[in-house]
């Protein structure tokens, strides 16, 4: 059950990270100027703000999934890295 759970917060993890960073921080800010310019309501703000959240996109995408990675490895016991070693010096 608890190698699932990890798995299940990986998964999750990237794409949450994915849906955050790539569609509510990238994509969608571009599509909201398009549209501020066809209904000729553009403004700085609104170009400033969407030019902030595409620089902004990639980090938090890339925190959001390296923290559902990092709790899935938790959950699924850890890197196997330091049992191998161990075994290795026997």
């Amino acid at each position: 059950m608890k190698k699932l759970l990890g798995f299940l917060f990986t998964v999750g993890g990237v794409l949450l990270g994915l849906y955050v960073g790539g569609w509510l921080l990238f994509i969608k800010p571009i599509i909201d100027v398009c549209y501020a310019i066809d209904n000729h309501t553009i403004s700085a703000i609104i170009i400033g703000i969407a030019i902030i959240k595409c620089i902004v996109a990639s980090l938090v995408g890339v925190l959001i999934g390296y923290l559902g990675i990092a709790v899935g490895i938790i959950l699924n016991g850890g890197s196997d890295h330091k049992k191998r070693c161990m075994r290795k010096r026997r």
